[in-house]
């Protein structure tokens, strides 16, 4: 997307690692994703050349254009990460769906999404002591999908995750 930054979004932007804009029809600092939770977390900020423009690389947390497309320029973000799926988790909690699987576990309750995470646990130890890499990868990939349903289950996220072990890394 395109925006417009003053020196206090600038400086907004650094301090939270959110991109954030100056709206010239609020006449306001606008962070966003500030009403739609889909921000615009901060990797890289490079300035040209001329220093009069600023090029920010960032992960969106979801669609980036107000119209619910990923970009403000009818572009598709074919890219995955965890945070995507961590939303896509979330919706299937929040607005179940009959043929998901996702929200089907949602819908057998805590139990069994536990269970299922224990099994899929026990299934990585096992795989682990073989050298087949496909079946190792791929009990990695269901027990990590499967702990992320978990954290949703418990209204927890990986972000919250990421802060104890930020914290314990000091």
């Amino acid at each position: 997307m395109l925006g417009f930054m003053n020196e206090a979004a600038f400086h907004q932007t650094q301090k939270d690692g959110k991109v954030t804009f100056f709206s010239r029809s609020k006449q306001r600092l606008w962070t966003k994703g500030e009403t739609s939770g889909n921000f615009l977390l901060v990797k890289e900020m490079l300035i040209d050349c001329d220093n009069d423009t600023l090029l920010i690389k960032a992960e969106a947390t979801g669609p980036v254009c107000h119209s619910g497309a990923d970009t403000c320029f009818n572009e598709t973000n074919n890219s995955f990460s965890l945070i995507k799926l961590e939303n896509i988790i979330a919706d299937r909690k929040n607005n179940p769906n009959e043929i998901s699987y996702t929200s089907s576990l949602f819908s057998k309750g805590i139990n069994k999404i536990a269970q299922k995470v224990g099994e899929e646990a026990v299934e990585l130890v096992i795989e682990s002591k073989d050298d087949d890499k496909e079946k190792f990868l791929n009990e990695a990939a269901d027990l990590l999908f499967h702990y992320l349903v978990l954290l949703q289950a418990k209204n927890y996220s990986l972000k919250d995750v990421e802060a104890i072990l930020s914290e314990r890394h000091k």
